[in-house]
């Protein structure tokens, strides 16, 4: 497996924001598909930074006939955030004793981005996967938001313990999100996002253009 830059390396946290002010829209109406599993009274959920959305559209119809992209989760609030990424290091500790904080903090970060360095709190970040034409989820080898532990890294996206089948559908979901302008969290084969401090460093750029958002 390519080695992989996580979350809490010292890299993503030294990329620049450059907050672009772009606003926060509603997927909903958009022409995509929205999975509903994760709304909130809020509808946060559905919400992504303006480009984010057009971005998206267009990887949809990058797509093959007679597939769609599903989207479960775009823009989340800090402070929930702040909660899930608590949560789990929280179970890592304890089913770790032995760990440091420093790795404790480390296994986190490859299923929830620590809260200073998200790219969902700042609206950059879509979890997303693929459907058929009827609206039906496909299987891409394990459920969303798989644990590395759960899955035993099947949730990798190159991981070699997944089907060809299921390399073949990651496969189609990342040349249309790569086509777009995103560029995915290894360790989260429906994890994608654009302009925030990871795709910054992925790419090369100098700086993020989103920033987290408070509302």
């Amino acid at each position: 497996m390519p080695e992989i830059i996580l979350m809490c390396d010292p890299k993503v946290a030294a990329i620049p924001v450059r907050e672009c002010g772009e606003r926060l829209v509603d997927a909903r109406g958009s022409g995509l598909l929205i999975d509903e599993s994760r709304q909130d009274a809020a509808g946060h959920f559905a919400h992504v930074r303006k480009n984010v959305l057009e971005r998206l559209l267009s990887a949809q119809a990058a797509l093959p006939d007679g597939l769609r992209l599903l989207l479960v989760e775009g823009y989340r609030p800090p402070r929930l955030q702040e909660e899930y990424f608590a949560e789990y290091a929280e179970q890592l500790r304890a089913e770790n004793p032995r760990w440091t904080a420093e790795q404790v903090h480390s296994a986190a970060s490859r299923y929830v981005s620590p809260p200073e360095v998200a790219p969902h709190p700042a609206g950059a970040a879509v979890d997303v996967t693929l459907a058929d034409s009827s609206g039906a989820e496909l299987d891409l080898g394990t459920r969303m938001n798989a644990t590395p532990e759960e899955s035993e890294g099947a949730c990798y996206m190159s991981a070699a313990n997944v089907s060809s089948l299921y390399r073949a559908r990651r496969q189609v979901l990342a040349t249309a999100m790569s086509s777009a302008g995103f560029v995915n969290y290894p360790s989260e084969w429906w994890h994608w996002s654009h302009h925030d401090r990871y795709w910054a460093l992925v790419t090369g750029s100098p700086a993020a253009a989103y920033g987290p958002v408070t509302r």
